[in-house]
């Protein structure tokens, strides 16, 4: 057995860090706990060897895995992470494996010689101390303190429900030094359940409670959940009677996850020319057993969905593997239950609506070869899926594939490199692909599909622009909807068809001022201002969460005049529900939408009809398939357009298409009404016109002028620090470095303050760097986070995001 091991722990650090190998025998791919400064952590072993370090090694504590949970594909796949992103290796990892819940953080606490010095002193001193503090923080110290003398170590779980400890009061006393911690973390064991197993045909005569036992245990296969029979009402002695005799026995293993007890049923999907065409492409490439990209271009309510599901299900009558992409808000239980109708028990569920445990149990499933149809969200591209063959990112455009924290990976590009290694054919599906994508299918990188006809030969919906600025010159007053949206309500709710209002903005209302002085209350913590909640009666930072009440006069000048300016989805739904007082209205929006069942729910209400109107912000554009809904209405979805992103209008354009493409999707023909400041802006223009290659022609020439993506290579520095005179130093180093490393073929632009110069209490500082070689992007990046770690710049104090989405 080799004595040493490579092991990438999730920390902030471009290394992997040696260990030495003792009792437990490693294996490359699988988890090992050991320790990290005073931590215990769990990381991935990614090399086994004999070479001995120059320094003295720590020893493994605990070996995880018996075999690897990661093979060879998914280490490269997760280096080429690591290298493409510049994220550390360990982090990565993290990312891959939720089994890392499997690990239980232990810290033990124990008093030290000061910390008795100073109780002692407090009982000798008595009351007279408490003038240096605050009587009830010297009152929990000494209840640590005390709890602590009387025995060697304490938990931190029991120290705090013994003595009511927060611990951020334990911080201030480890800072003090009167007491200190160990980790004393260990693997955490899989939940087992006790399972009744049959071992032999039962001899002789039984009872009927026994012949109940043994045709339960025969309908399901020999096996069956412990929990089950005792569900049947039948005596446990019965059970210890069949056991006594040899004809069960009853064994713990680890808990399945399966969701469902279905089986896969083959399902005739009836499809147009267009489709048959798609699926029989998709099919193909899928069982060729080789790398290739098809992007899926399809207008809204072509039938993308039905063609990605017969394909799956021809991938799975191959005895191949399957795994399908969505949106985060696309992955609903009625989504789930139609997948469980479809593939039965092959399939599993990967979302972050699952709980750790839940997760951890779906991968091990996974791992298992428990399901060869995979559906789930970002992270779902890791899934241990054996023998891939067809990967599907369904509206591979949308944002919420771009990871925002370390690694910042994109889950749409990730599925195509896990493509490439894995030999399976890649499908992204879209009715406003990216502009990259579309790119590349011109240039023939990937191969194109195009769906132009909405099934059932139905129409795509009219639009019709209503000017706002016309709108408040011929009305003299500031409406939030305009008389032709009002018009159009009143008509389909005469009619008893459904609307859908989108202002893609949450609360009620978006900024706060006094008008006497003009102070904006803003956030304690961001350079934001706070977002009115009138339900709540509360401000709101929607970037870190930060919450005050309302106040009555104005925290700088004390005047009462307090104005509330801008609008949002809550009071839209207000000013709807005084207009229209007969009509059911429902809300979707971060603020309705927080529970696994609060989407579910307002879907089921508006496919029921008990809902009229449906008011939200872009949850509402995502790909939802309701027949009902003649008209939807845009009241607010073109302030993007002011945005400083280059990204504005191509984000303006998607949104208007696909929340447009809601109405009108089942026999009647529907309509939108869409009110704009910007009536002759192209993103508007070309969404009116359902136009998505006009709008890339167009775009696409803009992209080129200024080299942007996809004819450079984009990545954003941010430099962060809660103090504002260490930002602007380091920021100002790199900044320097940056102009003495000058790249021919790149631009390197700032530093220059974040358009949100202060997020989550740090100020915010940024380059943009573009660059007509990703290597040498890749290179200098690289570099300029070695030379920030000579200078002594944390880690995590510089953020490297390649191929941002957005550069706020």
């Amino acid at each position: 057995m080799p004595e040493y091991c490579d092991v990438a722990l999730p920390v902030p650090l471009d290394a992997t860090f040696t260990y030495r190998v003792a009792a437990t025998a490693p294996v490359v791919g699988g988890r090992v706990l050991v320790p990290f400064g005073q931590q215990r952590m769990a990381g991935v072993v990614v090399k086994l060897h004999d070479d001995k370090p120059a320094v003295k090694t720590k020893e493994v504590l605990e070996a995880l895995d018996a075999a690897p949970l990661l093979d060879a594909a998914s280490i490269e796949l997760a280096e080429w992470i690591a290298s493409y992103y510049l994220a550390p290796l360990g982090e990565v990892f993290r990312s891959m494996l939720p089994v890392m819940a499997e690990v239980r953080r232990i810290r033990e606490y124990r008093i030290t010689d000061l910390g008795h010095t100073e109780l002692y002193k407090a009982s000798e001193l008595g009351s007279s101390r408490r003038s240096q503090r605050t009587a009830a923080e010297q009152d929990a110290e000494y209840a640590v303190l005390n709890h602590l003398s009387d025995r060697e170590v304490a938990r931190e779980t029991a120290l705090r429900s013994a003595t009511g400890a927060s611990r951020t009061l334990l911080s201030g006393m480890l800072r003090k030094r009167w007491i200190a911690w160990q980790d004393v973390s260990e693997s955490r064991e899989q939940r087992r359940v006790a399972k009744v197993v049959v071992l032999k045909q039962a001899e002789g005569k039984l009872n009927e409670s026994q012949q109940t036992i043994v045709e339960a245990l025969a309908a399901s296969g020999g096996r069956l959940h412990l929990a089950t029979l005792h569900g049947l009402e039948i005596s446990p002695s019965l059970l210890k009677t069949l056991e006594k005799r040899g004809v069960v026995a009853i064994e713990e293993e680890p808990q399945d996850f399966h969701l469902t007890s279905m089986k896969a049923r083959k399902r005739d999907y009836e499809l147009n020319a267009e489709q048959q065409t798609a699926f029989e492409h998709v099919t193909s490439a899928a069982l060729a057993e080789k790398f290739s990209v098809t992007l899926l271009y399809g207008v809204t309510g072509s039938g993308k969905t039905a063609v990605y599901l017969a394909a799956m299900q021809e991938v799975l009558a191959a005895g191949k593997s399957a795994l399908m992409l969505v949106p985060e808000i696309g992955l609903t239980p009625a989504a789930a239950a139609h997948l469980y109708e479809i593939f039965g028990d092959e399939v599993a569920i990967l979302h972050s609506g699952l709980t750790p445990g839940e997760r951890a149990e779906q991968w091990r499933r996974i791992h298992a070869g428990g399901a060869r149809i995979v559906v789930g969200t970002r992270s779902a591209v890791f899934a241990p899926v054996p023998e891939l063959a067809l990967i599907v990112v369904d509206e591979e455009h949308d944002s919420s594939y771009k990871q925002e924290e370390t690694p910042r990976y994109h889950g749409r590009d990730v599925a195509v490199m896990r493509g490439k290694l894995a030999g399976a054919a890649v499908v992204l599906g879209s009715a406003t692909p990216s502009l990259e994508s579309f790119h590349n299918a011109h240039k023939e990188k990937y191969a194109l599909l195009q769906l132009r006809e909405r099934v059932e030969q139905r129409g795509l919906p009219g639009v019709e622009l209503v000017d706002m600025k016309a709108e408040f010159a011929e009305t003299g007053e500031d409406h939030l909807f305009s008389r032709k949206l009002t018009e159009e309500i009143t008509a389909c709710l005469a009619r008893g068809e459904q609307a859908m209002i989108l202002l893609n903005r949450r609360g009620y209302s978006a900024i706060v001022l006094c008008r006497s002085c003009g102070e904006k209350i803003e956030c304690v913590n961001c350079a934001i201002a706070l977002t009115h909640h009138k339900g709540a009666n509360k401000l709101e930072c929607h970037y870190c969460g930060y919450k005050r009440p309302v106040p009555k006069v104005c925290p700088k000048c004390a005047s009462e005049h307090i104005y509330f300016l801008g609008s949002g989805s809550e009071k839209l739904e207000d000013m709807l529900q005084a207009a229209f007082p007969g009509a059911r209205i429902g809300r979707m929006d971060r603020d309705t939408i927080r529970g696994r069942g609060d989407f579910e729910r307002v879907l089921n209400q508006m496919h029921a009809g008990e809902l009229d109107l449906l008011v939200g912000t872009q949850m509402i554009a995502k790909g939802h398939d309701v027949p009902g809904v003649t008209l939807v209405g845009v009241v607010g979805a073109d302030f993007a357009l002011g945005f400083p992103d280059f990204r504005a209008a191509e984000r303006t354009f998607q949104l208007l298409t696909q929340v447009a493409g809601r109405a009108g999707r089942g026999e009647t023909p529907g309509r939108v009404i869409l009110q704009t400041f910007f009536p002759d802006h192209y993103a508007i223009q070309f969404a009116a016109r359902h136009d998505y290659d006009g709008f890339f022609e167009k775009e696409i020439r803009y992209r080129g002028w200024m080299h942007y993506p996809p004819f450079s290579a984009l990545a954003n520095v941010l430099v962060r620090s809660d103090k504002l005179e260490q930002a602007l130093r380091w920021a100002g180093m790199i900044g320097r470095w940056f102009e003495a490393k000058k790249v021919k073929g790149m631009r390197v632009l700032g530093p220059a303050a974040a358009p949100i110069v202060r997020l989550k209490r740090d100020y915010r500082y940024h380059f943009v760097l573009k660059s007509d070689s990703r290597k040498k992007l890749n290179d200098l990046l690289r570099a300029m986070l070695a030379h920030a770690v000579e200078q002594k710049v944390p880690r995590t104090n510089v953020i490297v995001d390649v191929d941002p989405l957005s550069l706020l």
